[in-house]
């Protein structure tokens, strides 16, 4: 992997600049207390420089002892781009902690402004690495694909968010609940998985595994061939969340969540 603190050289900050950031942020995780807006604060800010100070961030979760256990890919859904305004993908690191089993107790409070949704997670039995990577490589080296529920997080306020500050945010990733039954890639047609996500016992959203990209494993190979331009690759055990493929759902204190993927089964939490 590239040094993340030299990774700003093609941005506009300087490495000082990305330190700071990330210093902010992993303080901001650790106080539930979003930081201003980084787009306000530096309007010169660029894409790069936002990666850069998501690598440096992971880099101290991951000197603090964080374990990384895979990725999360954003905003490959028309639906999802539309409700944010933002209209490429981006990614995010997801830390052992970050996983939980359906069924679960969530404490509300240790989310800022959480909300929920819908993916598939493909669970890699062998590595992946761009350029070059293709759906069939993503399809080949799947061990699983599995339903989850993604929680959103927030160290950045939300008003006025570019994809600069997402990038910069771990691409808003909080936590992720899986669930449901496991299915190799080939036992049935991704494109057609569907879902019914609830909100205390009320149908909030529905939505088709085809949004994200035509298929959810198109994602995944964007996601490859993104990293390998930051010296990055997955490797085999890797969880990927696919992205979402319903709009986001605002959840808070005593609200269940239960999503329905019909013959993939079923994932819930509770939110305390």
């Amino acid at each position: 992997m590239t040094n993340p603190a030299s990774a700003s050289s093609t941005g506009a900050l300087d490495d000082k600049t990305i330190e700071v950031i990330a210093d902010e942020l992993v303080e901001a995780g650790r106080t539930r207390t979003p930081v201003p807006r980084l787009t306000a604060r530096y309007p010169e800010m660029t894409v790069e420089d936002s990666y850069a100070v998501q690598q440096l961030w992971r880099r101290r979760n991951e000197d603090a002892g964080r374990t990384l256990v895979g990725r999360k890919i954003g905003l490959t859904s028309r639906t999802m781009q539309a409700a944010t305004g933002i209209t490429e993908p981006d990614y995010g690191a997801i830390f052992d902690d970050m996983v939980l089993e359906t069924g679960c107790s969530v404490e509300w409070d240790k989310y800022t402004h959480p909300r929920v949704e819908v993916e598939l997670a493909f669970v890699l039995k062998d590595g992946l690495k761009g350029p070059g990577c293709t759906i069939f490589d993503v399809l080949n080296a799947t061990d699983y694909v599995v339903p989850a529920l993604e929680i959103l997080d927030s160290r950045i306020e939300m008003e006025g968010r570019t994809i600069v500050d997402t990038i910069s945010d771990n691409a808003a990733m909080g936590a992720m609940v899986v669930g449901g039954r496991p299915v190799k890639p080939d036992a049935v047609d991704l494109r057609w998985v569907s879902a019914i996500l609830y909100k205390n016992q009320t149908v909030e959203e529905t939505g088709v595994a085809a949004g994200v990209l035509d298929h959810p494993a198109n994602g995944v190979h964007w996601l490859a061939n993104k990293i390998a331009a930051h010296g990055d690759a997955m490797k085999a055990g890797d969880i990927i969340l696919a992205g979402s493929f319903t709009r986001p759902l605002w959840v808070y204190k005593g609200d269940t969540v239960h999503a329905d993927y019909g013959p993939l089964g079923t994932v819930t939490c509770r939110f305390e």
